[in-house]
């Protein structure tokens, strides 16, 4: 399944839309103005159903994430030098980016593909492709990524 996520270009706090293969707006992103990221999913019908919130007085980055109101677990980066890295505990999947930190992939514990993800450079807006196997992956990878992409625009500040 692939998905297309995109920064809308005019917004107050970080806003996106994510598309599918057709166009169709399957999942939208709202940022709650808080300390720390704290981003709100909704289904193309508009209902929330998940969030990912940025933990703050933390080390290294960590974000919790929430599914249908209930915390599922915590992303957490790695500490590492030349790449980023990145650890999701409550399903054992590893996150591993290159060294530009524009492309990654996300494993599972047997080191099994589980998603792409795929920045495009030429755009004024973050805009990533992300290619899930398992479509039932879909909202944990999105959540995955909007940890990734608030991580790395709080590390740029």
């Amino acid at each position: 399944m692939k998905m297309y996520f995109k920064q809308r270009l005019f917004s107050w706090l970080d806003s996106y839309d994510i598309f599918d293969e057709n166009g169709n707006t399957i999942y939208t992103v709202e940022s709650q103005l808080s300390w720390g990221h704290c981003l709100h999913i909704l289904d193309a019908s508009g209902h929330d159903i998940g969030v990912v919130k940025e933990q703050i007085l933390t080390i290294m980055p960590r974000f919790a994430i929430y599914a249908d109101g209930e915390q599922i677990g915590m992303i957490y980066r790695n500490f590492t030098f030349l790449h980023p890295s990145y650890t999701i505990d409550f399903n054992g999947w590893q996150v591993e980016g290159d060294i530009m930190t524009w492309n990654y992939t996300i494993t599972d514990s047997q080191h099994s593909l589980i998603a792409e993800i795929n920045k495009d450079l030429f755009n004024l807006t973050d805009c990533y492709c992300i290619n899930t196997v398992y479509p039932e992956d879909a909202l944990v990878v999105l959540m995955t990524v909007l940890a990734i992409d608030a991580d790395k625009c709080s590390h740029s500040k």
